[in-house]
């Protein structure tokens, strides 16, 4: 929970508190955002809305930039940032998944949240899909444990793997997030031109 846990600055049940606020005000973001509607959603798939790659875009790119120059400046170190290990096949799969998921019913696992908490029917049903899969998952995990731990490449960030310098992939990924941008721009434009309808 932050560097402050890790430095027991506080303790784990003050540690959920701050959890639950942070997860209110998530919520609370989200929801304002329009991300606990499902066809607001879906509609970055049929490229007539790409509110949530614009998001989710600028959300990566600020706090990428915010822990680059925070760790330049000395303010953070970035050797005790939480990083995964990586399984590369479980999780191409896994990705491949979660997104038919979201393709199909319109929500990830938090924006589901955001809207079962709306009272939205649709996020209830796919909240309780999540914790059958889960359930599911579970019990068939020794059948699948092989898999779950293979190809392991253990601990590796995007400059080690390309080889290249920790400015030279935040140069890359803001690049890429602004012709993303372009491009969403452009297509919302140019669909909702063919459809005859403004961009939502």
């Amino acid at each position: 929970m932050m560097p402050y846990f890790k430095f027991d600055y506080f303790g784990f049940d003050f540690g959920l508190v701050v959890a639950f606020i942070i997860g209110i005000g998530f919520g609370f973001a989200l929801e304002r955002g329009g991300f606990g509607n499902a066809r607001i959603l879906a509609a970055q798939f049929y490229f007539y809305n790409m509110r949530v790659l614009k998001v989710m875009f600028t959300a990566i790119v600020t706090a990428m930039l915010g822990l680059f120059y925070f760790a330049w400046i000395g303010w953070l170190d970035l050797s005790l940032v939480y990083v995964g290990d990586t399984y590369i096949l479980p999780q191409i799969v896994g990705g491949l998944m979660l997104g038919m998921g979201f393709v199909i019913g319109g929500y990830c696992p938090g924006t589901s949240v955001v809207s079962a908490s709306t009272g939205r029917t649709d996020g209830f049903v796919y909240l309780l899909g999540i914790f059958f899969g889960i359930f599911v998952f579970g019990e068939m995990f020794p059948l699948l444990e092989g898999f779950y731990n293979s190809t392991p490449m253990g601990r590796v960030t995007l400059p080690e793997f390309l080889g290249i310098s920790h400015g030279m992939v935040v140069f890359l990924v803001v690049a890429m997030a602004l012709g993303a941008f372009a491009a969403a721009e452009w297509g919302e434009k140019k669909i909702a031109k063919k459809s005859g309808r403004g961009v939502e």
